[in-house]
């Protein structure tokens, strides 16, 4: 049976509403970090107190994104009775995403690019070590690499939470494929995207110029508690 958004309550269609906002407004981060190219990447963030999520349409320009054009699905990434006409269909990583908010409850949002440095990396099957204290601070180590897996079912999830699962890293590497991040709505795992990139710039150059320095773990474990219980307004 379709849900039917207008059917849902008052306040569950205003969460909605607010979702479809947020996640509209934060897909012009992503070309303007310079992490996609035409319509590759999306965003997506999970609708507080539903079982719902909201996602960018496969194929639309960036241009052409607004809040009423973001598609709403369930868990299972199916798309629900939106108001969106029937043909706009969700992005092609929807069943990706659906898998990682079933299995990690805590994450609020998923983001995927294919910005270049960190796709770079992806295509090696190379792991970003941690070298550099921004990092430490971000990552809390090195940014890990997920297995290979084909668009079109659950298989990215499934790698995705197999390798972040246990980890403090809220990147992934997917092989031969590109980033994904996640975080605690959509903005942070917006943000862990663009520090993906930054990192994995920066170590790439370093790389070209010698070897660099690891970081010793406990010093990684210093900067991740610092940065992620200190730093900042609280």
């Amino acid at each position: 049976m379709t849900i039917v958004l207008a059917e849902l309550d008052q306040q569950t269609q205003q969460r909605v509403a607010e979702t479809r906002q947020r996640v509209s407004d934060l897909h012009a981060e992503l070309p303007r970090n310079q992490l996609v190219v035409w319509t590759a990447g999306n965003v997506s963030e999970r609708v507080p107190g539903a079982e719902l999520f909201v996602i960018k349409p496969s194929g639309v320009s960036y241009d052409e994104l607004a809040p009423e054009s973001m598609v709403v699905c369930t868990l299972d990434g199916n798309k629900i009775d939106d108001g969106t006409p029937a043909k706009l269909q969700p992005s092609s990583d929807t069943a990706a995403h659906a898998y990682v908010y079933r299995e990690m409850p805590e994450v609020g949002g998923v983001v995927h690019t294919h910005s270049t440095y960190a796709t770079a990396w992806a295509a090696r099957g190379e792991e970003i070590p941690c070298v550099l204290t921004m990092m430490g601070d971000e990552f809390g180590g090195p940014i890990p690499v997920g297995p290979f897996a084909i668009i079109g079912d659950d298989s990215i999830g499934r790698g995705i939470v197999e390798t972040l699962k246990g980890s403090r890293s809220r990147a992934v590497l997917m092989q031969n494929h590109g980033p994904f991040t996640i975080g605690k709505d959509a903005r942070d795992a917006v943000k862990a995207a663009v520090m993906c990139e930054e990192v994995a710039r920066t170590v790439h150059i370093a790389c070209q110029l010698g070897t660099p320095i690891p970081i010793e773990q406990g010093h990684i474990d210093s900067l991740y508690n610092r940065y992620q219980n200190v730093y900042g307004q609280h």
